[in-house]
């Protein structure tokens, strides 16, 4: 027995000593543990410091006179969540109205992460867009480049700018005036409006996105709207356009990271789409578009997908919303619906009995170019643009420094009371006016302009056709 508790001492002693140990670990375990946020909360002081420091003594840049008068707002935000906040699209908003108010139609701010020059002013905006690839170019914050693709036409620049460019340009003159096209739109417009009859209430956006979403598929592609492939472009698009205007956080399950994967997901399923009709050598009197673009020798394979995605989306997503300002502005002004009633009454009465709609009679649609024209420019779709200057600029008294974000603002020429008499009145008549092109820029201008203008605008034209002579 005596052994036994001889024996058990050392075993207590080392069992101490361990206990004693864990005890210290756990301390300095928990110690630990309670520092983490002190070094955590140091290193984000620091880095705020030293960001602040960069944000305010950085930027050197011309003196203070040379510049338009504005507010650089926040560190890291800037001005950017003002200048974002939603408003109706037929008006400025509160911020522009604000500081236009406050520092004159050009101002200094700091946007998206950059110093900006923000421009209310018509003629500014319009030496900007002439003086593309010259004085300024094209420059997207970087949410947006990853979610276009760094092919993107909004986004490329120079010699590959112009080769794109030119071949959807080419692609879009020889497409639509062509018979077989303008049959497609007056289906598809019918086809839409067939399915409408029977419910009580209709998502008009949502049809008119489909609508326009199948016929691009239809006319760039050559793809039914019952083919496997469309339904599920379509879901991607929809994913696709919903983050495009969401914030840019890609983390998994935002809007943003959402679509960033509906884009690759597009790209990787028109990839599939040009590599099967390359196999099958199918001519052109099936799909002359495509059948173009694989023969076009001086595009790689990512040119070409970016191409058709390009034009795709352009089709889809600009006609999509200039059908839903038309009809919106239809609905608040009876009159102009009632006008634009008759007109293509009178239209039908030309036509014989199921006669489809041409060219020609596209070039008749006075008064419905009108409207379109008005819908545009009180709804704005386009509401301002993204550049980079250069260079140094001087334009009047304003100096924009190089290397400084730009921002053409096209919604304040739309609405400026001195360009426009009573510019808040949905007009149609003032179209009559030729000097109304020259007063506004719903597509951009310049060097990149909107190639797809013309298709937005038949399209719209033959869907109205069809509406208002079947819907009040």
């Amino acid at each position: 027995m005596a052994n036994r508790y001889v024996d058990e001492r050392p075993i207590k002693s080392n069992l101490t000593a361990r206990a004693n140990k864990i005890k210290l670990n756990m301390v300095l375990s928990s110690t630990m543990i309670d520092l983490v946020p002190i070094a955590l909360a140091l290193f984000l002081g620091l880095a705020l410091f030293f960001r602040l420091l960069h944000f305010f003594f950085a930027e050197k840049g011309p003196t203070p006179t040379d510049l338009p008068k504005g507010s650089m707002g926040w560190p890291f935000l800037g001005e950017t969540l003002g200048f974002l906040k939603p408003h109706k699209s037929n008006s400025l908003g509160s911020f522009l109205q604000e500081h236009c108010s406050r520092y004159g139609s050009v101002f200094r701010s700091h946007l998206f992460g950059s110093p900006t020059i923000v421009s209310c002013d018509p003629e500014l905006n319009t030496f900007i867009l002439q003086n593309e690839q010259k004085l300024f170019q094209s420059s997207y914050p970087k949410p947006v480049r990853d979610i276009l693709g760094k092919l993107s036409m909004m986004l490329v620049s120079g010699d590959l700018h112009k080769k794109l460019r030119s071949i959807a340009v080419s692609f879009i003159n020889t497409t639509k005036s062509t018979p077989d096209y303008l049959l497609y739109v007056e289906k598809y417009s019918i086809s839409a409006m067939e399915s409408w009859k029977g419910r009580q209430q209709v998502s008009f956006l949502k049809e008119a996105k489909e609508f326009t979403l199948y016929l691009m598929l239809k006319t760039w592609l050559d793809i039914e709207p019952e083919d496997p492939p469309a339904l599920k472009i379509l879901e991607d698009f929809l994913t696709f356009m919903k983050g495009f205007v969401s914030l840019p956080l890609n983390v998994p399950g935002t809007p943003y990271a959402k679509a960033v994967k509906a884009r690759a997901r597009i790209a990787s399923t028109l990839r599939e789409i040009l590599k099967e009709r390359e196999k099958s050598k199918v001519g052109s009197s099936k799909s002359g578009v495509l059948d173009e673009i694989l023969q076009k020798g001086n595009l790689s394979d990512e040119e070409r997908v970016s191409v058709v995605m390009d034009l795709v989306l352009a089709g889809y997503e600009t006609t999509s919303g200039l059908l839903s300002l038309v009809v919106y502005f239809l609905g608040q002004s009876p009159y102009v619906h009632q006008k634009l009633k008759e007109e293509h009454l009178a239209l039908r009465r030309r036509k014989g009995e199921g006669e489809p709609l041409n060219w020609e009679d596209y070039k008749q649609m006075e008064f419905t170019s009108n409207v379109i024209c008005e819908s545009l420019r009180c709804g704005n779709l386009v509401k301002f643009l993204h550049r980079k200057a250069l260079q140094d600029v001087k334009f009047k008294d304003y100096l924009i420094p190089a290397g400084w974000q730009v921002l053409p603002v096209f919604t304040a020429s739309h609405l400026d009371p001195s360009i426009h008499e009573n510019p808040s009145e949905f007009n149609p008549w003032r179209w009559t006016d030729p000097a109304m092109n020259r007063k506004v820029t719903p597509f951009g201008g310049g060097l990149r302009l909107c190639p797809g203008v013309e298709l937005a605008k038949v399209e719209t034209a033959f869907f109205l056709h069809h509406f208002v002579l079947n819907y009040r």
